[in-house]
């Protein structure tokens, strides 16, 4: 389910971005659109358009990351088999796939490294901890970015005119959370433990909030890091 939601979300990034280079007046093509507005290619050859896609390719997160990709380049491929057309212009499409490690400062970087390969757009980051650096590199170079995944709703609250996102975010699945947890559970006394991630602690501002406003009670509310695999310090201390 997840690569065919990735692939969805792939096509229409792709298509919409496409379609929108394909519309620009002459003098006006951004810095990741030069790939798209370079002279016209034979009749025999296709004009090569780079869409970016960047995700955790690596680390304890890399298959959902993976899931993405495959999702992107299923997207890319079945495109092509369209002989996609743009103001009379062949396109091949061709994904330049990066490996963010779900890290900010590397997410940042191969950001950096999407701009200068001249992509007409992104898709990704998968977190919304990378995501939300990465937007304004985007921005800055006219690149639109579309998110499948990343929620923290600061994202999208930057006033960016580029950065996109296909996900309810966290002002919408947090208070559903604290609803089934306090009404479907009946919880009355809840402890609260995040990742300190910018996903992980925006989704549990947005829990906590519903929870007290509902009349229970965080009693608790505690962070740890997204490699932790031993919590009984935490569970310890939250007992106490």
């Amino acid at each position: 389910m997840r690569v065919k939601f990735a692939y969805a979300v792939s096509i229409a990034a792709a298509v919409a971005m496409l379609t929108a280079c394909g519309k620009k007046q002459d003098g006006e093509a951004g810095a990741g659109a030069s790939a798209a507005t370079e002279a016209a290619a034979p009749a025999s050859e296709a004009t090569i358009v780079k869409i970016g896609h960047a995700a955790p390719l690596t680390g304890g997160i890399a298959h959902l990351g993976k899931d993405n990709e495959n999702g992107a380049r299923l997207a890319v491929e079945e495109i092509n088999t369209q002989s996609l057309t743009i103001d009379g212009h062949r396109i091949q499409l061709e994904l330049d796939a990066q490996d963010d490690a779900a890290d900010p400062k590397t997410g940042t970087a191969f950001a950096q490294k999407l701009v200068d390969d001249h992509v007409v757009g992104v898709v990704g980051h998968l977190n919304s901890g990378v995501s939300i650096p990465a937007s304004k590199i985007y921005s800055d170079a006219s690149i639109v970015q579309i998110s499948p995944s990343s929620t923290n709703p600061a994202y999208t609250q930057q006033g960016f005119k580029t950065t996109y996102r296909v996900v309810a975010t966290d002002a919408q699945q947090g208070p559903a959370l604290a609803n089934y947890a306090t009404k479907a559970l009946n919880a009355k006394r809840i402890a609260v433990v995040d990742d300190a991630t910018a996903y992980g602690k925006g989704l549990a501002d947005e829990f906590a909030k519903t929870v007290e406003a509902s009349g229970a009670k965080v009693v608790a509310r505690e962070a740890t890091n997204d490699r932790a695999t031993d919590f009984r310090a935490i569970l310890t201390f939250s007992r106490t």
